[in-house]
């Protein structure tokens, strides 16, 4: 397996040269959040807030951070950044969680890696008297509800139109038959199916395209690497690939790249620096970006007003918005 930080210096090389059916729980109400929205909480020092995500070998979950951590500059909080060393590390999410219900903490704001391996855990914070907000991935209906598990506020974007966007930025190019390939992130996760759901939903409206290869790449560079090379060698012809987040796109463009590929197009999910400069560059067509700082601040500000005994909505949608050639001139 190529290591990543091998697979980031050449592809950054090669971009020089040139130029990644679970219901919804019931929405109390839906509120679409600007850019650089200011909730000032008051100063609570002696309030420990734990923000668990995935892990920070994705940027995305990098920028995530830096929301929550304006959130904690604005109030003062105790914030405890913790992350799993890969965004397949579900156990040891599940030990992070327990790490922080026998620390006391009063809130736990979730990006979970699984949508419902931690659902029992996060039953026992509750039940534990922690308050529980979701974001980036939505936990399970139906696996909170075999445990009796409460609602909790989720935080995130449409994935499902954020990835019907995307690919159909570049459906929209084809107008000949043309082979697709989709790699998808964890399948166990929720925003990994509804980004699938997208693409297939998009790629499906243009007659033109047939979709010849569908498989997990678990969200990460050099499993794509490896992916796309197997998918190509049993299908030659492949002219468009959608991949369910940037890191996975940035594996995908390496390989095109080396293999002298250039007319593939490609898109992605994230709106990482990395997949900016592929765009510039002509190798990556177009990327969603979901604001993943806003979704860090925004579950920290939703635990915080929780904390304070104020309603909250329990559902927030951010808004996801195309980045292309166009949008980055």
């Amino acid at each position: 397996m190529i290591p990543r930080r091998l697979l980031f210096a050449s592809f950054f090389g090669l971009c020089l040269v040139s130029c990644g059916d679970s219901r919804p729980p019931a929405v109390a109400s839906v509120t679409t959040v600007p850019v650089q929205s200011k909730v000032v909480g008051k100063p609570a020092s002696d309030v420990r807030v734990a923000l668990i995500m995935k892990t920070l070998t994705n940027p995305f979950f990098v920028e995530m951070e830096k929301g929550a951590r304006r959130a904690q500059e604005e109030s003062g909080i105790d914030l405890k950044v913790q992350t799993a060393t890969q965004e397949t590390s579900i156990e040891q999410q599940i030990q992070l969680v327990e790490q922080e219900i026998a620390a006391k903490a009063k809130a736990i704001v979730i990006a979970p890696g699984d949508s419902a391996r931690l659902v029992p855990v996060l039953k026992k914070a509750q039940d534990a008297g922690i308050h529980v907000v979701n974001i980036d991935n939505r936990l399970n209906a139906q696996a909170m509800q075999a445990v009796d598990m409460k609602p909790v506020p989720f935080i995130s974007v449409d994935n499902e139109a954020g990835a019907y966007k995307a690919a159909k930025f570049v459906a929209d190019k084809i107008v000949k038959p043309t082979e697709v390939a989709i790699l998808e992130g964890i399948r166990t996760a929720d925003n990994a199916q509804q980004r699938r759901a997208g693409a297939e939903r998009a790629f499906k409206g243009n007659p033109h395209l047939k979709i010849v290869a569908q498989e997990t790449a678990h969200w990460k560079i050099d499993e794509a690497y490896e992916l796309i090379q197997r998918m190509f060698k049993a299908h030659p012809n492949i002219g468009v690939v959608f991949c369910a987040n940037d890191m996975m796109a940035i594996g995908v463009v390496k390989f095109l790249q080396e293999s002298g590929k250039r007319e593939v197009l490609v898109a992605g999910f994230d709106a990482l620096d990395e997949a900016k400069t592929a765009i510039r560059a002509g190798q990556l067509a177009v990327t969603i970006d979901q604001q993943a700082s806003e979704q860090g601040y925004r579950g920290v500000v939703t635990a915080l007003q929780m904390l304070r005994g104020e309603a909250v909505p329990m559902e927030v949608s951010v808004d996801t918005a195309l980045v292309t050639a166009q949008s980055l001139k």
